[in-house]
């Protein structure tokens, strides 16, 4: 879970996205999370994370529905939402924490 802090306590925001291969939605929003890591770059961060090969990880942060997008800025959860979202809207909530 170490690795987990480094990642989310930094003084962007970080898009974290928690899939699975085998979930509809999930692929879906690849594509909207290249179009959202492309339109920010370096101000913030996008981060995919497999919840087959992170389940203690995906339990520890009650992930049920698929795909679940979290925003972090210095550690804290800023925002969450489970299901899809388009891209023009992840920007616009991720820009409110820049």
């Amino acid at each position: 879970m170490s690795k987990f802090g480094d990642l989310i306590d930094v003084n962007i925001p970080v898009l974290l996205d928690f899939f699975t291969e085998w979930n509809e939605q999930s692929k879906e929003m690849h594509a909207v999370l290249r179009d959202v890591a492309a339109a920010l770059g370096d101000k913030a961060k996008v981060i995919k994370i497999d919840v087959d090969k992170n389940k203690e990880l995906a339990e520890a942060l009650r992930v049920k529905g698929l795909p679940t997008l979290i925003i972090y800025k210095n550690g804290e959860m800023k925002w969450r939402h489970s299901g899809e979202q388009d891209a023009n809207t992840l920007i616009g909530i991720i820009q409110e924490y820049l």
